[in-house]
């Protein structure tokens, strides 16, 4: 059987099928809490889910409190996974530069498999919610979100030989993302509507379950099979060594200029993640709460909307790299994030919520491209370490974020629920001052040229 190199299909399903289930996943914990503070079924109509807006009423403090509840438990649930997806992150990923990238692809999608089977039997026989942590461990065993990116993204750097084409594919998978993030976001509503959480779960589990079945048998991989045979470790403590060692030299045998320009990207990426995970992350809690009051399908138009993001995020990539260099690419970006936040914080009708993409368009920018930068300033063989360090970082700043940001929005949503957008937003000031501070120093000419496309062949030359 003949193999082919696209693992856009992959990504594709992947994400629709994981957005199709993550806010799905929220709302069932938001009502589920609703019942049991209640004592009784939640409402939804056409138009709105039933809320309270006069603060002097108790069942207005009632539902302050379940968007307490829902925000700390959502905070749980993710520090539950974040520590074994981390160390199978690591592993996994790194090892990809020997061992292939399928590896960090077949794992996370049965990882999702499972934690959607069991949602599944939690919505269909109303177990506790407390079995959702066994399920967000055991996914984390399997790699989660993190390890499929890093694979994915490894994946296309391997076959990848141009530096414009190395841009443009991975800011093509971002745009993948983002797309689809959307139209799952889009039809969540309606599946929830039509079918339930019950069936919708069964749907996502059967999208991964084609996923696999083309991973394993028409995904060829970017590692030959004898080239695996020979270099594989004989004991998983030599895996293990190898592994961290290959990290550890990444920035051990690099000259030093390349070695603070990784670490530099590394820390830009991850504090715009931060910022970038945590806000969004809050945006379902802030719409079902009072004023907005929105029902799943307006929280799935909301989602939807993202995808315009996307779409105008990518065009901006793809028109601002052919005249501009990658760093002010990222600063047009954070910019534009700012920018939504701040509107964001003071939407209280439903038409500005909506309209916060409009600052917004280009947000997304800064994400591919800083992995595109990382990916230009290493050697082809050190592409499965990077990736695994952005990997890492992707865990722990994304778990990190999304517990500081739902304590955060737990502590603040009774007198200003939009203070954490504000925040986020504020957030943005640290990557803006680390670019500044690249720009400003002895970080120009010959050595800003690392971030040109067309002049990173230059790299190992600069120290010579």
């Amino acid at each position: 059987m003949r193999k082919v190199l696209c693992v856009e299909p992959v990504i594709f399903i992947y994400m629709f099928a994981s957005s199709l289930t993550s806010p799905l996943a929220q709302q069932f914990i938001y009502r589920r809490l609703w019942e049991d503070e209640y004592n009784s079924t939640f409402v939804s109509d056409s138009n709105a889910t039933y809320c309270e807006q006069n603060k002097s009423s108790p069942t207005y403090i009632k539902q302050k409190k379940v968007q307490e509840k829902a925000s700390v438990f959502n905070m749980q649930l993710d520090l539950t996974g974040a520590v074994p997806s981390l160390i199978v992150a690591f592993v996994i990923v790194a090892n990809g530069d020997r061992q292939g990238r399928k590896r960090s692809l077949v794992l996370p999608s049965m990882g999702a498999l499972i934690a959607n089977i069991c949602l599944t039997v939690i919505s269909y026989f109303s177990l506790s919610l407390s079995v959702l942590f066994a399920v967000a461990f055991i996914t984390g065993l399997f790699g989660s979100m993190a390890t499929f990116l890093g694979g994915g993204f490894a994946f296309i750097a391997d076959v990848c030989h141009d530096e414009k084409q190395k841009t443009t594919r991975i800011a093509v998978v971002d745009l993948i993302f983002g797309v689809v993030s959307g139209l799952a976001g889009l039809s969540s509503g309606y599946f929830l509507r039509g079918i339930g959480f019950t069936w919708t779960f069964v749907t996502a589990s059967l999208l991964h379950v084609v996923n696999i079945i083309y991973i394993i048998f028409f995904l060829e991989d970017t590692v030959g099979v004898s080239e695996f045979q020979h270099q594989v470790p004989v004991s998983c403590k030599e895996l293990l060594r190898e592994t961290f060692s290959g990290v550890y030299m990444l920035f051990k045998t690099a000259p030093y200029k390349k070695t603070v320009l990784i670490t530099v990207l590394l820390f830009t990426f991850m504090t715009y993640l931060f910022t970038v995970v945590g806000g969004s992350s809050l945006f379902t809690l802030y719409e079902l709460d009072e004023p907005l009051c929105w029902n799943e399908v307006y929280i799935g138009y909301g989602a939807a909307a993202f995808t315009s993001v996307s779409l105008t995020s990518f065009l901006g990539v793809y028109l601002f790299s052919k005249c501009l260099k990658d760093i002010y690419i990222v600063f047009i970006g954070i910019f534009s994030y700012i920018g939504g936040m701040i509107m964001a914080a003071f939407a209280k009708t439903t038409l500005l919520m909506f309209l916060v993409r409009v600052p917004s368009l280009l947000c997304f920018m800064p994400i591919p491209v800083l992995r595109s930068m990382l990916s230009k300033v290493v050697l082809p063989g050190e592409q499965g370490a990077v990736f695994a360090c952005i990997a890492c970082l992707e865990v722990v700043t994304g778990t990190v974020s999304l517990s500081v940001f739902n304590i955060l929005y737990a502590a603040t949503v009774a007198w200003f629920s939009g203070f954490s957008f504000l925040l986020s937003g504020g957030l943005c000031l640290i990557p803006l001052a680390v670019l500044c501070w690249l720009l400003c120093t002895s970080w120009n000419g010959e050595d800003l040229a690392l971030l040109v496309p067309e002049e990173v062949s230059s790299i190992e030359s600069i120290d010579s």
